[in-house]
């Protein structure tokens, strides 16, 4: 696979270089440019299998310069890097040969299941006898999703085999189950098929598409697209609950051509987010959405400062409030902007992250930011929305918030480094001298403030943890010992079986 980068950062693009050279020898990279300008000519001449290229750059930005070679028909398939404020523009450039996203700052274990994903994707699928593909629905899901190219070939095979030219009428109904794509699946496929054979000489197919957690069903051959629409709408959407057809979320887009397929699922997909704004009960149908009038959506930040308050007083009932407040707001009958009801969750996630750690109420082990922030930006519905702000909400610790308003500046900062350090064997002569305090004085407010021992307190602290180490991972018990802050693993086990009764193989043999 020849391979050029085009990323205006020198050690973003050096470093996609030698990784690329370290993990996948066997491709090439033939050139990079520090702009799109600059790529776009390379490009030109080097005529490369795979583009990787940030979005934001001098001169010309990515999405552009993919946009150009779309309409000079360069074939290539694309890897978007874009820092999340510019992610949603990225995902609209899919008809541009984009198929995969990084968020910045990058991943390895990511970039490199995505250049995996692109080896799969360019194979010469396209180069295989239109009969050794089989039935028709592996022809579609090819065309959209595997890189199968329209060829003189395959257009024959079509028209002959199946009566489809390059003025057939097609209708693409996406079908988003979501995270309950599994269960739902069979139960959605019986019910609709029941619904459809309903229809006299209606041609379909139902393709699954796990990846989008979506079920795609295609209709061919008809003469009044608009008539189709709405006899789904009525028969689906307006009397879904006496179909028994399950709650889903649902997208219409009409097509001419089987080409225009691929363009067209992912042109509906962006557009799916719409959901958020609208009940289950519509169907975000394209291009009637770009009708719709949206509400100026203002931030609520009187509701956040209200979170900030109640984080920090360690009210867990009023957090909570706020919480639901949030999410009702969205819920008022306004019709907002998806992007901008995203770009307030976003915002009111981390100003509750950023309170949470400061006052170290959060478990850290459990967050991940960017994985947040994609969820946030690929969300659909506004279920998905409420999972993410109910994922941060679980995070918070509920042990602290007892007593917790009552304890002394010193008490606090010293509880907040046995937190952050526990895993170095920090002692309480080490932290009283961070404190500029005496360890005396501090053991003693610290029994007095939190009703046990400082050396107690500490112990319990890492034998809690290394429970979780040796029911939550294969860690040897000399690596567990070292992770809670025991450089001595013997020490570890007499101090664990004194706590516990058990030894940590025991124990982990007990619970596992």
């Amino acid at each position: 696979m020849r391979i050029i980068i085009v990323e205006d950062e020198i050690r973003i693009r050096e470093g996609l270089c030698n990784l690329l050279g370290k993990m996948f020898p066997q491709h090439e990279v033939v050139g990079s440019a520090t702009n799109g300008k600059e790529g776009l000519e390379l490009i030109l001449v080097k005529c490369p299998d795979l583009i990787i290229t940030d979005v934001k750059m001098p001169l010309m930005d990515g999405l552009t310069m993919l946009s150009i070679l779309y309409e000079k028909k360069i074939k290539c398939k694309a890897i978007v890097l874009s820092a999340y404020t510019e992610f949603s523009y990225a995902q609209q450039a899919i008809r541009w040969g984009v198929s995969e996203y990084l968020v910045k700052p990058l991943v390895v274990n990511d970039f490199v299941q995505s250049i995996k994903n692109m080896e799969m994707q360019l194979k010469e699928i396209q180069k295989q006898n239109p009969e050794s593909l089989g039935r028709l629905d592996n022809i579609l899901l090819g065309i959209i999703f595997g890189g199968i190219e329209i060829d003189e070939g395959l257009e024959n095979f079509l028209e002959k085999k199946y009566g489809i030219n390059s003025k057939t009428k097609f209708c693409e109904v996406q079908t988003y189950l979501g995270k309950q794509y599994n269960e739902k699946l069979e139960a959605t496929k019986r019910n609709l098929e029941s619904f459809f054979t309903m229809r006299k000489n209606l041609n379909y197919y139902l393709l699954e598409i796990p990846k989008d957690k979506m079920l795609l069903t295609v209709f061919y051959g008809f003469d009044d697209q608009q008539e189709i629409e709405r006899w789904f709408q009525i028969g689906v959407i307006s009397k879904n609950p006496g179909t028994g057809i399950t709650d889903s979320n649902y997208g219409w887009i009409n097509t001419v051509g089987i080409k225009e397929l691929k363009t067209n699922y992912h042109l509906l997909l962006q557009y799916m987010e719409w959901n958020i704004t609208f009940a289950n009960k519509i169907m975000i149908s394209y291009p009637k959405i770009l009708n719709v009038q949206t509400t100026l959506c203002i931030y609520p930040i009187d509701i956040e400062n209200r979170l900030k308050v109640a984080l920090c007083s360690f009210n867990r009932s009023k957090v909570y409030k706020c919480l639901e407040q949030f999410t009702e707001y969205f819920e008022s009958g306004n019709v907002y902007d998806p992007k901008n009801i995203k770009e307030s969750y976003v915002r009111f996630i981390w100003a509750m992250l950023n309170v949470a750690k400061e006052i170290s109420i959060l478990n850290h082990d459990q967050i991940e930011q960017k994985k947040i922030l994609e969820k946030i930006m690929g969300s659909i519905n506004k279920e998905e929305l409420r999972d993410v702000i109910e994922e941060i909400y679980r995070c918070i610790k509920d042990n602290n918030y007892e007593g917790k308003a009552e304890l002394s500046l010193n008490v606090k900062r010293a509880e907040n480094m046995i937190l952050e350090y526990y895993k170095t064997g920090i002692t309480l002569e080490e932290i009283a001298a961070k404190l500029n305090l005496t360890p005396e004085y501090l053991g003693m407010q610290f029994h007095l403030e939190k009703g046990v021992k400082f050396s107690t307190y500490i112990k319990d602290f890492r034998i809690m943890k290394a429970k979780e180490l040796l029911i939550g991972s294969k860690m040897k018990v000399c690596e567990v010992s070292e992770k809670v802050g025991y450089s001595d693993a013997k020490y570890f086990s007499r101090v664990f079986r004194e706590s516990t009764g058990l030894l940590p193989a025991e124990y982990r043999k007990t619970n596992k």
